[in-house]
């Protein structure tokens, strides 16, 4: 299937993005609305950052397996997902770029499968558009987040980097 790419715009340089993106925990922050019941393993960040969580998506319930195998501060991060038993296997993609004026920065996530199940791929554009619209979400809601985790950390507030 052709990859899903959505993007966003934050007033934030590419290495403070990258530092919240890099935190596999602040993930949950912006990712709830259809991931749930995260489980971290591995390092709180980085390469080797691990979750397991429950994707509510398209009307299915499935058990996704989250593991960041490339961190390349401040431009990108490269996390490979397995679920449905082993048989979707995908890539998400985060890059950051400053914006041309200096002032700020794009933030485009691609999702890239690797294999699919096979009602997956005769669906496919139901699929896509259904992974589009929820990641749109993400993007919004990933631009509040942290707007609200750069004020935490202009107020003093130190967020936690993994939720207990």
């Amino acid at each position: 299937m052709r990859p899903v790419t959505v993007s966003t715009e934050v007033p934030y340089p590419p290495a403070r993005v990258h530092d919240f993106l890099e935190v596999m925990a602040h993930h949950e922050r912006f990712t709830d609305h259809y991931l749930t019941d995260w489980r971290y393993s591995g390092p709180s960040r980085g390469f080797g950052a691990r979750a397991t969580v429950t994707a509510a998506l398209g009307g299915t319930r499935t058990d996704v397996s989250i593991e960041v195998i490339n961190s390349e501060p401040p431009h990108r991060i490269v996390e490979h997902n397995v679920s449905a038993g082993g048989r979707r296997q995908a890539h998400g993609i985060y890059t950051i770029a400053p914006l041309p004026d200096g002032d700020g920065s794009r933030v485009s996530f691609t999702y890239t499968w690797l294999c699919a199940p096979l009602p997956e791929r005769l669906l496919a554009p139901v699929v896509r558009a259904t992974t589009r619209r929820a990641n749109l979400t993400v993007m919004r809601r990933l631009a509040a987040e942290l707007a609200r985790y750069e004020g935490e950390r202009e107020s003093g507030a130190t967020p936690p980097e993994r939720r207990p």
